[in-house]
């Protein structure tokens, strides 16, 4: 999954693709180098950030994702909390709804979801992106998250939502202090008794700046290693701004831990993933 933000303000790269046409070229880009989907997001939700009306929202990411739409055939995912900015998304051509607030910020999302028969991925974030890195707290990060998701999931499944349409995403960085990141990475593999598809997103964050003691722009390394790591622990999907170069470590990595020698990490994992969003 490759990271489009049309915001002036995300973590790495806001202010880059503000302009419809760049950013329709760099959603091509990421396609050509072998993303399988392209999340777009129109507001940023880094720590700290300010909420933007689901008008400006929709001016962004509209265009570019109906442009795209018309010229890949790549996947599309809105990244959004507003089940109307997510309706114009999905009548735009979006597949699929990333959710960061897991329905929980608009009571409409759901009955969205159901009523347009889209994938919904659910992520944990304790707090809101204004609020979330204030002093947040666990006792066990793991069994506090997974809780969550059980809650989510059943919440979900009760309201009449199909449970093969739900994806779900740990929140790293979310309301996460760095050993809080670094122990739902190790142990991602705990979340696989969900029998959902996992997603998860470290691409650039903060935890590998303060390991590396280094800006956005120079993670990368820090990224790939986190995302084979994520994909050894049982990650089906990883949200991702540097496509090409994960793709060719997590290509190598599958190649290696496949028994027979062969096969690809994108061909055996969009194969799961496809059949919870088509």
């Amino acid at each position: 999954m490759g990271i489009l933000n049309i915001t002036p303000d995300s973590f790495s790269d806001g202010g880059l693709y503000l302009d419809r046409d760049k950013a329709v070229e760099h959603g091509l880009r990421m396609a050509a180098q072998g993303a399988d989907i392209i999340d777009i997001g129109g507001e940023s939700t880094r720590p700290g950030s300010e909420p933007v009306s689901e008008e400006a929202e929709r001016e962004r990411i509209l265009p570019v994702i109906a442009s795209l739409k018309n010229r890949t055939d790549v996947l599309i995912s809105v990244d959004t909390m507003k089940s109307g900015v997510a309706r114009a998304a999905i009548e735009a051509g979006a597949d699929i709804i990333n959710d960061i607030s897991a329905m929980r910020y608009d009571p409409d999302m759901l009955e969205l979801a159901i009523d347009k028969n889209t994938p919904v991925i659910l992520m944990h974030m304790k707090g809101t992106p204004k609020t979330m890195q204030i002093r947040p707290h666990y006792d066990d990060v793991i069994t506090e998250v997974h809780d969550f998701f059980e809650e989510r999931i059943a919440w979900a499944v009760s309201n009449g939502f199909e449970r093969e349409k739900i994806i779900i995403d740990p929140g790293i960085g979310f309301g996460k202090r760095l050993q809080d990141n670094l122990a739902l990475i190790r142990y991602l593999h705990s979340f696989k008794s969900l029998d959902q598809p996992i997603l998860i997103g470290t691409s650039r964050k903060s935890f590998i700046g303060k390991i590396l003691d280094l800006p956005p722009n120079k993670r990368i390394e820090g990224g790939i290693a986190s995302a084979v790591i994520s994909v050894c622990q049982g990650a089906h999907i990883l949200r991702v701004h540097d496509v090409d170069a994960v793709k060719r470590a997590v290509t190598v990595t599958d190649t290696i831990m496949s028994a027979d020698g062969g096969g690809q990490i994108s061909s055996s994992h969009i194969n799961t993933r496809r059949n919870h969003v088509n």
